[in-house]
């Protein structure tokens, strides 16, 4: 069960309609789970700093259960989803940080109960 967050300092209307959706599709290709797993939260219009620069930027939070845990993992992730930030918000690499967090089933509540005992 990934969890996303995309934060930018662009304003809501410069960031492409239906992005959310888009990303949620391109999260489930790139750590192979089912699209009606993942859940997304977009945040425009943030006041950011990324390296030092208020400049267009965005940071992206990946959370997820088994599939984020390894820097092979996490370099291939990172790279297709350069690929797919780059050009949705038309921003260089150098203005996009990406963190990976490996989640445990005990960390998420669903259904009164945690992933653990579903």
């Amino acid at each position: 069960m990934p969890f996303v967050e995309l934060d930018t300092n662009l304003p809501a209307n410069l960031v492409p309609a239906g992005l959310e959706k888009r990303l949620c599709a391109a999260i489930a290709a790139i750590l192979g789970k089912p699209e009606d797993r993942v859940n997304v939260t977009l945040r425009p219009g943030l006041t950011m700093v990324v390296s030092g620069s208020s400049e267009p930027c965005a940071q992206l939070l990946v959370s997820s259960i088994g599939v984020v845990g390894t820097a092979e993992e996490n370099r291939d992730h990172s790279a297709r989803l350069f690929e797919f930030l780059t050009k949705e918000l038309s921003l260089g690499q150098d203005r996009i940080i990406i963190r990976f967090l490996p989640l445990e089933p005990w960390q998420i509540g669903k259904k009164g109960t945690v992933m653990t005992f579903l």
